[in-house]
């Protein structure tokens, strides 16, 4: 059996058995840290944790790896709760033409954004798909993320959307940490489909979804509701025909616009209602009377330039925030959550305790890990993480350039 002793830890982050699944609103600025800690694992279990004065005789000496953590934290690994990790290429030709002042939506029009991922993708083998991923992924794991939801979108057809999802299953099978996956084929119309969209929605609903169940391809179905996308009405449609076969929501709404999608995802039982740079009293009221967990994306706000979530309006309104990276070749090329997490405080004003646990027990509610992840407690196998030497959390957030993981404990 493998034994680990993590002693002197100088703070053991969200550490207790009594840790709630979700903090909401003033709930988010607290944070359990425990100084001069010690935590024990036998198998990758937490056997046991707690000040170092009381650690003697907690665990049997006999083949043991005895870690020093003095001036080290030790936390919960984060957890990326919104990421499309599986592409074929990058896509800095459109970086490129976004500094020379065109927009995320004059690029769509021409034929970029989504539409060029999608070709780019078909012409990958799923073999070349997941190789590509797998490389990806095992980068993502050691800049100190423990779990993973990843979108499928970037095939729009019924072989592209369904060579997506089969690598991700993939993943699922043959990585060290906990994968979700979701489909996403409402993520724009093909240009095959551009003067048919209904026959695209009977696509989605008709021929890919069964197959989906068939294969137990998804676990939660996705739509970008949004003007030029696809509307409410759709949304719905397409959500209700998922939630049908065992799928559930987790959507893409207010990035750019209100269109009412909110409301609507709330009254079908979303997971998450994700990006939410624009928001109204309407939606907060919806969010209010839900489950659902509205996450931000920072990235993809510094990445595009547009307007940040006002995460201090809806943590005000007493209700809980994750936070994201929506890593992806074209609005957020970046998966260190480390970088979300400073951007959060800088840009959205969040307070280190608050974007801690909207990357841990908020972010593990948006992708259903609360039994398994976002905290320390006896019994779990949570992905944990070491950082380096450090003077204070804070840091983590204030140091945004720096490589902060030491190890990560899977």
């Amino acid at each position: 059996m493998a034994k680990i002793l993590i002693k002197n830890i100088k703070g053991l982050v969200q550490a207790g058995e009594n840790i709630p699944a979700v903090r909401k609103g003033s709930q988010m600025q607290e944070l359990d840290v425990m100084e001069d800690a010690y935590l024990a694992l036998e198998d990758s279990e937490v056997i046991g944790y707690g000040l170092m004065n009381d650690w003697e005789g907690i665990i049997d000496w006999r083949d043991v790896e005895i870690i020093d953590a003095e001036g080290c934290f030790v936390l919960p690994a984060f957890i990326d709760s919104h990421t499309h990790a599986v592409f074929a290429k990058t896509r800095e030709e459109e970086f490129v033409d976004r500094i020379h002042g065109l927009s995320y939506e004059e690029i769509a029009a021409k034929g970029g954004g989504i539409l060029n991922s999608a070709r780019k993708l078909a012409a990958l083998s799923e073999d070349e798909l997941y190789e590509a991923a797998k490389i990806r992924v095992e980068k993502i794991i050691q800049s100190g993320t423990g779990a993973l939801e990843i979108k499928s979108g970037y095939g729009l057809s019924r072989e592209g959307e369904l060579k997506m999802l089969r690598v991700i299953k993939r993943l699922k099978e043959n990585m060290p940490i906990s994968i979700k996956a979701t489909f996403l084929g409402a993520h724009a119309y093909p240009v095959a489909f551009k003067e048919n969209k209904r026959g695209y929605i009977d696509l989605l609903i008709d021929e890919m979804l069964p197959i989906i169940q068939k294969e137990n391809l998804a676990d939660y179905i996705d739509v970008f509701c949004e003007r030029n996308y696809f509307s409410v009405d759709e949304m719905e449609e397409i959500l209700k025909a998922g939630i049908a076969i065992g799928l559930k929501p987790k959507v893409h709404v207010n990035q750019f616009n209100i269109l009412g999608g909110v409301k609507k995802a709330v009254e079908l039982g979303a997971i998450s209602v994700d990006h939410l740079e624009e928001i109204d009293e309407q939606d907060l009221e919806a969010l209010k009377n839900s489950t659902s967990i509205p996450t931000l994306l920072p990235g993809c706000s510094h990445f595009l330039s547009i307007p940040y979530g006002d995460a201090r309006r809806i943590i005000s309104a007493g209700l809980p925030l994750a936070l994201a990276s929506d890593f992806n070749p074209g609005s957020s090329p970046n998966y260190h959550l480390m970088t979300i997490l400073s951007l959060a405080c800088v840009k959205q004003k969040m307070t280190p305790e608050e974007a801690i646990n909207a990357l841990t027990i908020n972010a593990a509610a948006a992708v259903e890990l609360s039994d398994t992840h976002g905290k320390i407690a006896l019994g779990r196998r949570s992905p944990i993480l070491m950082t380096k030497e450090i003077p204070s959390l804070a840091y983590l957030a204030y140091a945004f350039g720096e490589d902060h993981v030491q190890r990560i404990f899977l």
